[in-house]
């Protein structure tokens, strides 16, 4: 979960795979194992995540969730839960998604205090995801069809990929340059540059370690270069492979998140 959070995020950033070494990789092939990699370990996934939100004075928040994912098939549909249970002005918050390929991912918010269910439209996946430096895209991962992508240099431990947004005005970046391992597609720091040249953001993995055979993110952050602020991701209790239902991603499931899943 870059990403659970693959990054949740990135991501994201989170729930991690290792796909099998290749050599003589085009970029859009070290994208594609990158993708699946970071989001799709597993046939399912269940995490335990805790955010800090650091602000660019010191002032820290805290956000403590559950994320569950389940996958219809590698690179392509995917469906995500996460469920707020701490500080109390967030908990009951959860936040699902549909994502897919071709089209826009379909992403809702339901807010408690206003019992109020919230489409996140396809502009604002790019926005802070309850007020983290966490985007919604991060969470549950960004298209790898919105972007072309170069390898610029490898070496013997990693990749160095450029890319660059199909559709400029939908992305607040011009560009970003990742580093992919390449024993386990894992992208260990993604920087975001604007128009000028000039870095903006980053992503860092911090941690990893191997759960039930797949190479998992457990500690990442990421970073506004521009005053210093930042938010950490850490996860614990990953677990992969549990049988999840299909009915615990219903629409039901925002106002009535599926306790027997989330211990």
């Amino acid at each position: 979960m870059n990403t659970i959070i693959k990054g949740l995020i990135a991501s994201t950033t989170m729930l991690i795979a290792v796909p099998a070494v290749a050599e003589q990789l085009s970029a859009e092939d070290i994208i594609r194992n990158a993708n699946l990699a970071s989001y799709y370990a597993g046939d399912d996934g269940r995490a335990e995540a805790r955010m800090l939100i650091v602000d660019q004075n010191g002032n820290k928040q805290m956000r403590q969730f559950n994320i569950l994912r389940k996958d219809v098939a590698d690179h392509g549909q995917q469906n995500m839960l996460v469920i707020f249970s701490r500080p109390t002005d967030v908990k009951g918050t959860v936040f699902r998604v549909e994502k897919h390929v071709e089209q826009d991912d379909n992403r809702w918010l339901y807010l408690p205090a206003l019992d109020l269910v919230k489409r996140i439209s396809a502009s604002d996946k790019r926005t802070s995801f309850v007020g983290s430096h966490f985007y919604y895209e991060d969470v549950s991962g960004r298209n790898p069809n919105e972007d072309t992508f170069e390898l610029q240099t490898a070496s013997d431990d990693s990749y160095q990929i450029k890319g660059t947004p199909k559709n400029p005005d939908s992305v607040e970046f011009a560009y970003y340059q990742a580093s992919i391992d390449k024993s386990t597609f894992l992208p260990m720091q993604v920087i975001y540059f604007n128009e000028k040249d000039q870095p903006m953001r980053k992503m860092t993995v911090l941690k990893t370690e191997d759960i039930q055979g797949h190479t998992t993110v457990m500690h990442s952050k990421i970073e506004q270069l521009s005053d210093g602020s930042y938010t950490e991701m850490q996860f614990r209790n990953v677990s992969y492979d549990l049988g999840l239902p299909d009915s615990v991603f219903s629409e039901r499931s925002l106002r009535t998140p599926p306790a027997k899943w989330l211990n």
